[in-house]
């Protein structure tokens, strides 16, 4: 870092810089974030500097970090102010957010992480810690004993280590205490994943207290939120514009884009703060917008990896830069959009255009071949089940099935110039062994692949124009490569 002031106050910052239109130390915390990262910064505490500009209240974020001490040790120098840097093609804008009070790093003691879950200001303990860090199998919905944490917290559970744990210990310290319980907000990027937190949560009660169990699941809330924010890992050029801009030396600074998206299910048992103000939404069932997500950004982000890969396109806003892949994947948005039921305050064209927008912001490098991975896992809900409604419902499959193709290319791993890559993908093996005698046989390819284990549905492996319209587009692209291949899909739809 520069040997310029560290930032530590709203004073003396320049101008264009945002500050927050409030001052952060007349307002108490009122939430506990554990999982206090980049996204978080990016996402829920943007929302929460909002509504603490529009409607003032207790509701700053004393942040929980239960894995490193970076973050504490960047952000409590700074009481909890960092710079938000924009990024688009038109620049960068700076912004101060106020909403955090600092950070706990629970690795140098759990006591203060608990005492601050258990503060009888606090309503709201949120959450971003991936999922694996939840120990929670996603089929049934029990915790996993196998996993560390799980294991280490029901052997200690008054010294937990999980995030679960935490959750469970300081309930349990307000329950003894005679305070009222907390809603717990998962943020993760998961499906339903309040219901998730929910049941695992519950779950690990009944193992170590049944009567405890009982009285959260009488108490506590556990909404579905959907969250949307691309946020790139904070770079050295992050920490130099930041500085560039505000005149202050930032070790918290993050860099995001524009676009922002948080849909809530409004089911809080202690109150909230005015999160609208900023754009989310608040309502009665998260599900159709996460299927919104799934299949409009998510199901056109897989078709982009896998032809954009496969085109020698490193970056999402390179593929967006191919004529014939962009009206593919307009295309792809219409048909997505058409699988889905109109939504209380989402227009979906207007949302397509900003997918689009944000598909091809220059200042975000998302790679395509980051995207690719994990296929197995993500094809069913972002490409497949709404593949099957457009089937049923006798709309257009082209695009689905032209997804589906490109996908089935990718798994034979190599590329139009024969170089090799991994799948990066965990049921690779299950794909090499189903293709070791396929060759190059597009009806082979096709067989074989959805012939793999509960992965195609049922709709689909019976139809025979969805495999003859897989099958067409699969072999062009063996034949002709796939740079050739989008150029005459993309032509047929003159």
């Amino acid at each position: 870092m520069s040997g310029r002031e560290r930032l530590s106050s709203l004073d003396g910052i320049r101008a264009p810089v945002r500050l927050p239109a409030y001052r952060p130390s007349d307002h108490g915390v009122g939430i506990v974030h554990i999982g206090c990262g980049a996204f978080h910064r990016a996402h829920q505490a943007v929302y929460t500097d909002d509504a603490l500009a529009q409607h003032g209240g207790d509701w700053r974020i004393r942040g929980i970090s239960l894995r490193g001490l970076d973050v504490a040790d960047a952000l409590n120098p700074q009481h909890g102010l960092y710079t938000l840097l924009e990024r688009d093609g038109e620049g960068t804008k700076a912004r101060i957010i106020g909403s955090i009070a600092g950070v706990i790093a629970a690795a140098r003691g759990r006591e203060a992480a608990l005492a601050a879950l258990a503060a009888p200001a606090i309503r709201i303990v949120s959450l971003t810690v991936t999922e694996k860090a939840y120990g929670i199998d996603r089929s049934s919905g029990a915790v996993m004993p196998s996993h560390p944490a799980i294991a280490h917290d029901l052997a200690n559970p008054r010294s937990p280590e999980g995030a679960l744990g935490y959750i469970v210990e300081a309930l349990r310290l307000r329950r003894e205490a005679g305070l009222p319980a907390f809603t717990v907000l998962c943020c993760d990027n998961l499906p339903e994943n309040g219901k998730l937190i929910r049941s695992g949560t519950l779950d690990y009660a009944r193992r170590i207290d049944p009567d405890l169990a009982r009285w959260i699941e009488a108490n506590a809330s556990f909404p579905s939120t959907m969250v949307d924010r691309i946020t790139p890992a904070a770079s050295e050029r992050t920490l130099v514009d930041a500085e560039a801009l505000t005149g202050f030396s930032d070790h918290a600074a993050i860099e995001t884009e524009p676009f922002s998206q948080w849909v809530i299910e409004d089911d809080f048992v202690a109150g909230r703060p005015t999160w609208e103000i900023g754009g989310a939404l608040l309502v009665k069932d998260v599900a159709p917008y996460e299927n919104m997500k799934l299949r409009m950004l998510n199901g056109t982000h897989s078709l982009i990896a896998y032809a954009g890969f496969l085109s020698g396109y490193r970056y999402v806003r390179d593929a967006m830069a191919s004529p014939g892949l962009t009206r593919l994947v307009r295309r792809h948005f219409d048909a997505a959009a058409a699988t889905l039921q109109p939504l209380e305050g989402i227009n979906l064209r207007s949302y397509a255009e900003d997918l689009g927008r944000r598909f091809e912001n220059p200042a975000i490098a998302h790679e395509t071949y980051q995207i690719a991975m994990d296929g197995t896992e993500k094809l069913p809900q972002r490409l497949l089940v709404p593949a099957v409604s457009a089937l049923l419902d006798g709309q257009n499959i082209a695009s689905f099935a032209f997804a589906a193709a490109s996908w089935m290319r990718y798994c034979l791993g190599r590329d139009d110039q024969g170089e090799s890559y991994a799948l990066r993908d965990p049921r690779e093996e299950d794909i090499r062994t189903a293709l070791s005698a396929a060759s190059d046989d597009a009806t082979a390819i096709s067989r074989a692949l959805h012939g793999l284990d509960n992965l195609f549905p049922d709709e689909l492996m019976a139809s025979t124009d969805w495999r003859r319209a897989v099958e067409m587009r699969l072999e062009r692209m063996l034949r002709f490569g796939m740079l050739k291949t989008i150029e005459d899909e993309a032509a047929s739809l003159n």
